[in-house]
């Protein structure tokens, strides 16, 4: 009896089913963990002001308040709305530079306690120079100001 020998005929393949499954892994966890920007997913309605627009805000800290009185530092949520677990994100968040300026985006339906907290957390790490973002003031048709 004559065994033959099977691994001379066998020609080496590529399977491509474990490839495909690791790619769309991938891409499902890029998509996923992808940092939307924080204007796309925050819609804030800004209180009306009249006056200038502030010229330098390059290096300002953003601290954002919703509606529901929800902090958000640059792209980060803040957890929980009490002033250390905000102090804690500002401090991560900023670093070191107690010089550098914020902008206090705060919605115009938000709590005024949500606002004084934001201020407070940022008076007891040492911010000095707060700005707040508003929208101007629309005119309505027919009146002169």
């Amino acid at each position: 009896m004559r065994i033959r020998d099977h691994r001379k005929d066998d020609e080496p393949e590529i399977n491509l089913i474990p490839l495909i499954d690791v790619i769309l892994t991938l891409i499902i966890f890029f998509v996923v963990t992808t940092t939307f920007d924080a204007r796309s997913v925050l819609k804030l309605q800004l209180p009306k002001a009249t006056g200038e627009a502030a010229t330098d805000t390059t290096r300002a800290l953003s601290v954002l308040v919703n509606a529901d009185g929800r902090y958000f530092v640059d792209d980060r949520e803040v957890l929980r709305d009490d002033v250390e677990s905000l102090k804690a994100t500002l401090a991560e968040v900023a670093g070191t530079d107690r010089e550098r300026k914020v902008l206090l985006r705060a919605d115009a339906r938000t709590p005024h306690q949500a606002v004084v907290t934001a201020y407070d957390a940022l008076g007891q790490l040492g911010f000095r120079q707060v700005m707040i973002a508003t929208a101007p003031q629309t005119r309505a048709p027919g009146k002169k100001q």
